[in-house]
């Protein structure tokens, strides 16, 4: 690893960097529309935020858009309900909030945008002619809270029931099964839930037959193997020819965002892990970095290198299950047998380190559940020998076999401009040419001090250029992993932190202090203090974002998670168009998907 002094000081240049472009883009900004055209908010977010009348919404985004700094992706747009929030100091008046979070993917920096609204007034128009990707952040936002979107072409439900009623992420919404009605599910209700089941194609804008052809209606999943999950998806056919195609997701719902209002700080994080239920501790990344930037705290050299190091066993686990599947849907039924062997091994490792397999929930705030076991890094040792020459078996008998290459290469193919139209990340941006990786673009939890390449692709991302890329990412793993082996700082494995996981038992039985914070801490949860805070980080899939709101409480406000998978698969039908069924299929293994980070 580099000197960790010297990483810190070009982190200080690059926040001033950061500081002194945000200063340029206010000017400008207020050149245009005057100085009073909005609130700035002050947050522990780490980038601008402003407060708008909703009249110069359109205007300020295409400003934004097309200025010199080009804020060219929509990474987020989701709603907040502000009526029982206590804390709103300085703050327009808002029964609603809606955020857009944008990216400058040339500059690397953000702006948020917020609007308010009020309950006889909760109309916005929609941003769709500017970000295509918009249009399911739109369908979501209105039905989780009853937000209209004019002109949007299709606002329907998208998570949710066609027969669902209510706003579930409205405060006044029911937060626990007990708080509703008992259930009764009898043959009319069951008749009337299938049938909104039944595909128009109508409502979507399409036809039933032109002057040529009958089309046909095809509906794949929501249980078929090549749908990677409960997702279905509705294909309009001439013949094998995709003519279009309604992705419907939604059958893995399970409130994830809910949750966390009736959820302590610390009892909310084995919820992460079921996020990209194959991530791991890689999802309780950024929900325990937000929330130390929230309280303040700065975790050890040690918590660090140990988070580094099971976040990049995760990813290669995440990744031979992908490489393995998709050459499986291809046709290639061998590797995957091989892949679970391998996995086998990184769970072992990560059971002896955690106790635990899929769902460790073992990061804390402030640090990891206890330090690491006697003979890891044996363990680990082990692996790093026995991993390389394994994947290079998979590219040997599998991803240099022709067939497999002429049934992804030119498939599914998008360019950079595409990519950052739908909001895509991970290996599906990077095998455009770009080299946007969280964690050498905003290094969190020490990945400045690590050496390691970004595997990028050679301008156009089709389905073989971006399984390759993952490969890549394995030994780019292999190699963090290591550097974690050679460099494991000594040192405590949890900050000195009131806020942190509670005091040793020894403490707590022998003063009467330490007594009273673990007996607040578990049977309330820490109080965290009023602010916001947001942090990306690259996933197995992409970028995974948790944006926190804390009233004072002992349970968050808000929390909204973005997911990778939720933006690529809207980009299926831009993508797939005019391909053969057989494509798709090939094109669904490529993205890297599972329904539990799309739906959450």
């Amino acid at each position: 690893m580099t000197d960790v002094i010297s990483n810190k000081s070009s982190n200080i240049n690059l926040n001033t960097e950061k500081d002194n472009l945000n200063d340029l883009i206010f000017n400008e900004l207020f050149d245009v529309f005057g100085k009073d055209f909005c609130v700035i908010q002050k947050s522990k977010i780490g980038f601008p935020i402003i407060w708008i009348n909703k009249t110069f919404l359109l205007q300020i985004i295409k400003f934004l858009f097309n200025s010199s700094y080009s804020y060219n992706m929509l990474f987020d747009l989701h709603g907040v309900d502000e009526r029982f929030r206590l804390h709103r100091e300085h703050l327009p008046q808002a029964d609603f909030s809606v955020f857009y979070h944008l990216i400058s993917i040339k500059n690397n920096i953000d702006f948020m945008i917020k609007v308010p609204l009020l309950q006889n007034d909760l109309t916005l128009s929609t941003s769709i002619s500017l970000f295509p990707n918009a249009n399911w952040y739109e369908r979501e936002t209105w039905e989780m809270f009853g937000i209209t979107f004019e002109n949007h072409p299709n606002l329907t439900r998208i998570i949710m029931p066609n027969t669902w009623k209510g706003y579930p992420l409205r405060k006044d919404f029911p937060a626990r099964a007990t708080e509703c009605k008992s259930f009764f599910l009898n043959e009319e209700r069951e008749d009337l839930e299938m049938k909104g089941l039944v595909f128009n194609p109508e409502l979507w804008g399409m036809k039933r037959k032109n002057d040529n052809v009958d089309f046909m209606f095809l509906n794949l999943g929501p249980n078929h193997p090549s749908a990677h999950g409960a997702f279905r998806i509705v294909l309009q056919l001439d013949g094998e020819n995709i003519v279009d195609c309604v992705p419907d997701i939604g059958y893995h719902h399970r409130g994830a965002e809910k949750m966390a209002e009736r959820q302590s700080w610390h009892s909310y994080i084995p919820y992460t892990d079921r996020i990209e239920y194959l991530g791991g501790c890689v999802n309780e990344m950024p929900y325990v970095l937000a929330i130390e930037k929230l309280a303040s705290i700065v975790v050890p050299e040690k918590v660090e290198v140990i988070r580094v190091m099971l976040s990049e066993l995760f990813r290669i686990n995440s990744h031979l299950l992908y490489i393995s599947t998709f050459i499986q849907d291809v046709g290639c039924m061998t590797p995957v047998f091989l892949a679970f062997t391998d996995r086998q091994k990184i769970y072992d490792l990560i059971e002896a380190i955690t106790g635990a397999r899929m769902h460790p929930a073992w990061f804390r705030i402030g640090g990891v559940a206890h330090d690491l076991p006697q003979g890891w890094d044996t363990l680990l040792k082990a692996f790093l020998t026995w991993m390389p020459k394994r994947l290079k078996h998979y590219i040997d008998i599998a991803l240099k076999n022709t067939i497999l290459i002429n049934r992804s290469k030119g498939i599914a193919k998008y360019s950079r401009k595409e990519a950052l139209e739908w909001g895509v990340t991970g290996a599906g941006l990077r095998a455009t040419g770009l080299d946007f990786d969280v964690r050498k673009w905003r290094p969190y939890s020490g990945y400045q001090n690590y050496t390691f390449d970004i595997p990028i692709g050679d301008g156009i991302s089709d389905c073989y250029s971006r399984v390759m890329i993952k490969v890549e990412e394995v030994y780019q793993s292999l190699s963090i992993l290591k550097q974690c082996l050679n460099n494991m700082p000594e040192g405590p494995f949890k900050a000195d932190h009131p806020l942190t996981t509670p005091p040793p038992k020894e403490s707590v039985l022998r003063d009467i202090d330490s007594m009273i914070t673990h007996f607040l801490q578990v049977s309330w949860g820490p109080v965290m203090p009023v602010n916001e805070s947001f942090q990306m980080i690259e996933a197995t899939k992409g970028i995974n974002s948790y944006y926190l709101i804390s009233d004072g409480g002992t349970m968050s406000y808000r929390t909204r998670i973005r997911t990778p998978s939720f933006p690529h698969l809207q980009q299926i039908p831009s993508v797939i168009r005019g391909s053969l069924i057989s494509d798709l299929i090939v094109y669904l293994g490529s993205i890297d998907f599972v329904m539990s980070d799309v739906d959450r």
